[in-house]
């Protein structure tokens, strides 16, 4: 008795991760959706301000990435939209996000207007740092405690300790800590 089996590729939709022109964030969003995609392209208000004026600008939260659910037979037709530059690949395949992962950053967006994306990766207690903005700019001191998207540093040159909490948008790197091994 032969049993015939029937393979039939799953076309389910799923979310997936582009790579846009820079500055193009917002645009490629209304472009994908002018075209019939669902895609999903977080922003963040902030306030700039120029030397006349503060204006609230609409920023994207990801710089460089838009979400998009499809198929993958629409991943084609999604590369040729303008601005889309390609699928950001994990193992050599577009990388998929889950549902519950964009369900829960539109929640967070929703209940949330101060969000922002603060990457962490470098950053470490004991690093050697300099201020590159802000009323200790310039000055140079070592990262005590991180404290979410803020540091806690000592500044060990003014012939005391001087504490302060700094944002890490405003931190270069002057050395990292020497690795002592026994």
């Amino acid at each position: 008795m032969e049993s015939k089996i029937n393979f039939r590729p799953s076309f389910a939709k799923k979310w997936f991760v582009i790579y846009t022109r820079p500055r193009w964030e917002k645009k490629v969003d209304k472009l994908l959706q002018e075209q019939g995609f669902e895609s999903f392209c977080p922003v963040r208000n902030v306030e700039n301000q120029w030397a006349d004026r503060k204006k609230v600008v609409s920023l994207p939260l990801f710089t460089g990435y838009v979400f998009v659910r499809i198929d993958e037979r629409d991943g084609f037709k999604v590369k040729f939209v303008q601005g889309v530059l390609n699928f950001i690949n994990y193992m050599g395949k577009p990388a998929v996000v889950r549902d519950g992962e964009i369900d829960r950053l539109k929640q967070i967006m929703d209940a949330y207007n101060d969000v922002d994306v603060v990457s962490l990766s470098g950053v470490s207690k004991g690093d050697r740092v300099r201020i590159s903005n802000g009323l200790f700019h310039n000055q140079e001191g070592e990262v005590i405690q991180i404290q979410g998207k803020h540091v806690l540093m000592s500044f060990d040159h003014l012939d005391c300790a001087v504490v302060t909490r700094v944002p890490l948008s405003n931190l270069t790197f002057t050395a990292k800590p020497q690795q002592h091994y026994v």
